[in-house]
């Protein structure tokens, strides 16, 4: 249970509708200072760290379809603040105990007119971020209403160097991130990361996306965004009933990229966990019948070369009770893959079996052996379709003791096809509020089979899994699956180095780490993995995801059984998480202690640059003795040319050892800290 540490109500003031006030409210530990104001009738806000304003003066309101518009002519009718501090423990995540310490200005506002409107703001500011959202109270004449834009805007003081990538294009988030000045960029998704000449950085993103738009961000002119509503094909943004809670806006400030990654501010603004029983959410690693398709060496359809057999799964199985993977990922296994099946999308049945693969069998086969059948789902984009079938999907797999589903959302350009009220078929995008719909309706109905998620072409992640802890991770951006098929040649060095610092803000990702052989010169002979070996370890600690996949094929593991220890040993559920070096684009090192020993795991890992770094260990215990188990890059290690060139040593180390952290280009280092024997 959460610890309420302080729960403090400060004031509650009333002024006339004659003022104008300027209210502020400072961080718990006053490092940030949030400002509202009514200039002339608009709402805005203001944000200051240390006395220095990183948000300018920025607008706030909506336009709703039939009224006035919401942005002006606005009233302070009262406001109030508050302050909360509580400490709540995550049944799984890269943090155990999480700090949720604010101060919170709630404003309610008027827009007077022929016909009144009441406007609640809500802003709660901590020492690592402000989140504000915008609540539309119960009122007479506005029962439903129709959001035609939001004009949220953020302000900033400079042309920041800012990491993005485009909204609006088919492929969803699955593009790679670009480096450019604020002022250079379009409209663009969140996270969107920002870091200023003094080192300032930024995150905008936003939190509890329930029932509404996904916000992009529109450069409006010079250094200001305006949120962005992805519409429904009419043109609508979002279809609401009073009351109304928005997303919040989240923005992280911190003095550092890695204190981004240590910021659980999106998190603390979701609901806390609506499940009562979570006994049944387990993390875990899983292998699969996967990879394998990518490659080209087996198919998702039916024929010759089908990957998923009985036989097959009864393969991975073996390996994974082998060596203690937790789950086997089975891809393919149902009717509906045959043919081309993104345009066929609704004749995906998800209980009709291949007459190759049978998964009662395969299920019982998997629970004997110490292991579970992970299931899947992939719609292909059809959503109805996959809607009608999804209560008895689940249950299918709950009887066969299925804990885990990977759903999948793979969709031409064309949209999520929807039928209208007019029985016309419409094209949706992934992010509008038509799906945040069906992603919600997913997680609540696995829920109800006591079935986690891994959810692939998802909706973004805004902090859900706190409310939600059967949602554990998703893609939502270019995974390893790149690396095997991709025209430009999979995902470049530096790929792994942005992902931390911008897509992993905001929950975990399933990159599907781990791939030993790097170079598959038969199966794909023009592609490549753009990294070494020991950095594919390091994946494992810096891409957290509560389920991690060790994406290659069993046999490429057998072959490397050295690095493959480290693979083995790795936890995906931790106890805490800090930052050793962070520059974004260039070099990333994480250490995390596993949360159910005294173990501590190190990833460190480079862009094309070769680096020296120094790990000073003050994070282990004092007063015990440890062993650092290195998995290094070898001193001919190049990502290019010789990425399987890799060093195993054992060293005593203590918490006073500062330790050399060498890294090739492309490459990384990976490392397990555990006691020494007594």
């Amino acid at each position: 249970m959460p610890r309420r540490l302080l729960l403090l109500l400060l004031v509650t003031l009333r002024l006339s509708p004659a003022q104008d006030p300027e209210l502020t409210v400072d961080s718990p530990g006053r490092v940030l200072r949030l400002s509202f104001l009514l200039d002339q009738g608009e709402a805005k806000y203001r944000l200051l760290r240390h006395g220095r304003e990183v948000i300018e003066p920025s607008r706030l309101g909506f336009v709703l379809r039939g009224l006035d518009p919401l942005d002006r002519e606005f009233k302070l009718v009262s406001h109030e603040i508050r302050e909360f501090r509580e400490t709540w423990t995550q049944p799984w995540g890269e943090k155990r105990e999480i700090l949720n310490h604010y101060r919170e200005l709630r404003v309610d506002l008027v827009r007077e007119s022929l016909a009144p409107l009441r406007l609640t703001l809500v802003f709660r500011v901590s020492d690592d971020g402000l989140g504000f959202r915008y609540v539309m109270p119960e009122q007479p004449g506005l029962d439903s209403f129709v959001i035609m834009d939001e004009v949220t805007e953020f302000t900033f003081t400079n042309d920041h160097t800012t990491w993005w990538i485009p909204a609006y294009f088919w492929n969803r988030y699955e593009y790679l991130y670009r480096r450019s000045p604020l002022s250079e960029i379009d409209t663009v998704h969140t996270p969107v990361t920002m870091e200023s000449e003094n080192g300032l950085c930024l995150s905008i993103h936003e939190a509890a996306l329930t029932n509404f738009a996904s916000m992009t961000l529109a450069r409006k002119s010079g250094l200001v965004l305006e949120a962005d509503l992805v519409p429904w094909s009419d043109g609508v943004k979002v279809r609401a009933l009073a009351p109304m809670y928005s997303p919040w806006r989240t923005i992280q400030v911190a003095d550092s990229p890695g204190g981004l990654i240590t910021s659980y501010l999106v998190l603390n603004l979701n609901e806390p966990n609506r499940l009562e029983d979570v006994s049944w959410i387990e993390p875990g690693k899983y292998v699969g019948i996967w990879w394998e398709m990518h490659l080209g060496l087996s198919t998702w359809g039916r024929g010759s070369r089908h990957g998923a057999t009985t036989e097959k799964a009864k393969y991975y199985i073996d390996f994974a009770a082998k060596h203690g993977f937790g789950g086997v990922l089975v891809e393919g296994w149902n009717i509906g893959w045959d043919g081309d099946w993104l345009e066929n999308c609704e004749l995906m049945r998800f209980t009709e079996t291949s007459e190759d693969f049978n998964p009662p069998e395969v299920a019982e086969y998997a629970r004997v052996r110490g292991t579970r059948l992970i299931g899947h789902h992939e719609t292909g984009g059809g959503v109805g379709n996959y809607e009608e079938q999804m209560t008895e999907a689940f249950a299918y797999y709950e009887d066969l003791g299925v804990r885990a589903v990977k759903t999948g959302y793979v969709n031409h350009a064309r949209g999520i096809p929807r039928i209208d009220e007019n029985g016309v078929e419409q094209g949706e995008w992934h992010h509008g509020q038509f799906m945040v719909r069906h992603y919600r309706k997913a997680v609540e109905e696995a829920a109800r089979h006591r079935i986690m998620l891994d959810v692939h072409e998802p909706i973004k992640d805004t902090g859900i899994r706190r409310t939600y802890p059967n949602m554990m991770t998703r893609e939502g951006a270019r995974g390893q699956e790149f690396n095997a098929w991709d025209p430009g040649g999979g995902n470049p060095p530096e790929h792994t180095t942005i992902l931390p610092f911008t897509r992993m803000l905001a929950g975990p990702m399933d990159f599907t780490p781990g791939i030993f052989d790097l170079l598959f010169e038969e199966a794909r002979p023009d592609n490549r993995v753009s990294t070494t070996l020991a950095k594919q370890l390091a994946l494992y600690v810096v891409l957290y995801s509560p389920l991690q996949m060790a994406a290659d094929l069993p046999e490429n593991y057998e072959a490397r059984p050295g690095p493959f220890r480290f693979v083995r040993d790795v936890p995906v559920d931790w106890n805490d998480t800090r930052v050793l070096h962070g520059e974004i684009g260039d070099c990333i090192t994480i250490v995390r202690q596993g949360r159910h020993s005294e173990d501590w795991y190190l990833g460190s890992i480079t862009d094309e640059e070769s680096r020296l770094l120094e790990a000073q260990l003050s994070f282990l215990d004092p007063n015990r003795t440890w062993v650092a188990e290195i998995y290094r890059d070898g001193t001919g290690a190049h990502w290019r040319d010789n990425p399987y060139d890799m060093e195993m040593q054992s060293l005593p180390v203590d918490h006073t050892t500062v330790l050399p952290l060498r890294l090739a280009p492309g490459g990384g280092q990976a490392i397990r800290f555990r006691p020494a024997e007594d």
